[in-house]
């Protein structure tokens, strides 16, 4: 969202599933900080840009990878069969020792990536994910077709934006970010790329399918022990599409793409 953005209090009551009155109580704190503004008459109003928003408070890297950690226990505690479907933010509390603005700040973040959702009042909801490795193959093959047909349609154009970034991330994470980068920017690094691929096809079908089984296999990749001295080939690989793709060829990108996902899937071992 930009500055000056309107938010109406009926609209957020509806997406967070509440009545008005907390709503209007989030706001009022939003306004203390210089987040929100109100305006007579008119309601509330986005005072600063949306991406300048964690600027706005002091940086804590330590607390960062501890938030890190307790994502990372929520993901194992999930695969485990630890939770029933539905928990409530105080028994989250309690589990994790960890006050409620820190504890929704990491479950929003899980609600981003698509395997937790809220509920009215205190409670949320897992997701389906995939919770076995037979399952976890199966989505490595079903990746792998679709993405080479994706990329063989007659709609698929080259995104000569999309590609430089792709490449400035592929480069960095191959010359060095792979010793230090966490699960979590490794996966996003990754995922981006192919998610990137599959939407030059011009075909949303495509592009949500490869969508929807990145965010059922999140869970699964992050109980997978990281190999990093593999990631170096895997951005090479990675290059070498884009370099197939900008070189006319891409039929033979498709193919490549194909032997490179299913390499991949053979590679990885989840432990369940």
């Amino acid at each position: 969202m930009r500055k000056g953005d309107h938010l109406p209090l009926q609209m957020l009551a509806d997406n967070f599933r509440v009545s008005r009155a907390p709503i209007m109580s989030a706001l009022q704190k939003l306004e203390e900080k210089g987040i929100v503004r109100a305006e007579p008459n008119r309601g509330y109003f986005l005072a600063v840009n949306g991406d300048a928003i964690d600027d706005l408070g002091p940086a804590d890297g330590k607390a960062a990878e501890g938030d890190d950690a307790i994502y990372l226990r929520i993901a194992d505690d999930r695969l485990s069969g630890k939770f029933a479907e539905r928990v409530s933010e105080n028994e989250l509390m309690r589990i994790y020792e960890v006050p409620r603005t820190r504890l929704l700040k990491i479950l929003h973040r899980i609600a981003d990536e698509g395997w937790i959702e809220r509920l009215p009042g205190n409670g949320w909801s897992f997701k389906q994910t995939l919770m076995s490795k037979k399952s976890y193959e199966e989505g490595y093959v079903f990746r792998a077709v679709i993405e080479q047909q994706a990329m063989l349609l007659p709609t698929f154009q080259s995104d000569a934006d999309g590609f430089r970034r792709a490449r400035d991330t592929q480069t960095e994470l191959g010359n060095g970010g792979h010793e230090h980068w966490s699960r979590a920017e490794i996966f996003k690094a990754n995922n981006d790329f192919h998610e990137m691929l599959v939407a030059c096809s011009g075909n949303e079908f495509f592009l949500d399918a490869i969508k929807r089984i990145n965010r059922l296999r999140r869970l699964l990749e992050y109980q997978i022990t990281i190999d990093r001295s593999r990631l170096p080939k895997q951005t090479a690989e990675h290059l070498h599409i884009l370099d197939l793709l900008e070189s006319d060829r891409r039929s033979e990108a498709a193919a490549f793409l194909y032997t490179h996902i299913m390499g991949a899937g053979r590679i990885k071992t989840p432990k369940v």
